[in-house]
């Protein structure tokens, strides 16, 4: 009993938008929004345990945020939103806590699966998958089964994914061609490894956001985030909300962007 009310008042006090965030919202350049956002999902653990809470709370609270940051990245049209998940490195925790970790992924999937096919989004899973328990799997396949052809937004979800293994993945890949002789070696370019990524015919990101006062990417889209504009908070993942989004669109908007060139004047 205890649980659901504790999952009312949280969903409750999230879902008001407060006026600060209305007013960034009004501020927004349209024109000028990043079209692929990621987000490393950091501080659940943190935020529970400033509560006396297990880490389990901490995780099953950030679902909340990730569906208040789906709802407003529908809501400006942006085209694709990545989320780390799960870490390759993330299977050394506590076995309990990846138990739970993996159960709330299920959960997550049957309760919001239904409203994410209705609002257009389209769940796209990375990593090495194959690796993720049954049940996991199996609520994956299934949705992106259900949201395959959906065009509003695409979601990313990257689980049992590190961007070393990735690009280890894209170059076995590569590699197989060469060996089969349908590919020389004087062919490879960033093109070519790009299109053997998880995130094969995606844009790269371009703007990073990175809660918990942490300053590092984790692993995380190693390749793609070469150019990407970063942002960080000392806000936990937990606490993040929309006005923390705008925030950080509203600075991306700020920003010159060079590809390593000049701007011109």
């Amino acid at each position: 009993m205890i649980k659901e009310i504790f999952d009312f008042l949280w969903r409750k006090k999230r879902s008001n938008q407060t006026p600060e965030a209305q007013e960034l919202l009004k501020v927004i350049d349209k024109q000028k929004l990043p079209r692929h956002i990621a987000i490393i999902m950091d501080g659940n653990g943190r935020w529970a345990q400033r509560r006396g809470m297990p880490r389990a709370s901490g995780h099953r609270a950030g679902i909340e945020s990730l569906r208040d940051v789906i709802k407003l990245c529908c809501e400006l049209n942006i085209d694709f939103l990545t989320v780390y998940a799960f870490s390759t490195e993330n299977w050394k925790r506590p076995q309990d806590e990846v138990n739970i970790l993996m159960g709330l992924l299920v959960e997550y999937i049957n309760k919001e699966i239904n409203e994410l096919h209705q609002n257009g989004v389209r769940i796209n899973p990375i990593g090495r998958l194959e690796e993720l328990p049954r049940l996991a799997l199996d609520a994956l396949i299934k949705a992106v089964e259900l949201t395959r052809d959906n065009k509003k937004l695409v979601l990313n979800v990257a689980l049992n994914y590190g961007g070393r293994t990735e690009i280890i993945d894209a170059i076995r890949a590569i590699a197989a061609n060469v060996e089969a002789g349908s590919l020389k070696a004087g062919q490879i370019d960033d093109r070519m490894v790009s299109e053997h990524l998880y995130t094969a015919n995606q844009p790269d990101p371009d703007l990073l956001i990175r809660p918990s006062a942490d300053f590092r990417i984790s692993n995380f889209l190693l390749w793609q985030l070469a150019y990407t504009e970063f942002w960080f908070t000392s806000t936990l993942w937990p606490d993040f909300r929309r006005i923390h989004l705008l925030q950080a669109l509203i600075d991306f908007q700020k920003r010159e962007r060079r590809f390593g060139g000049l701007i011109v004047r």
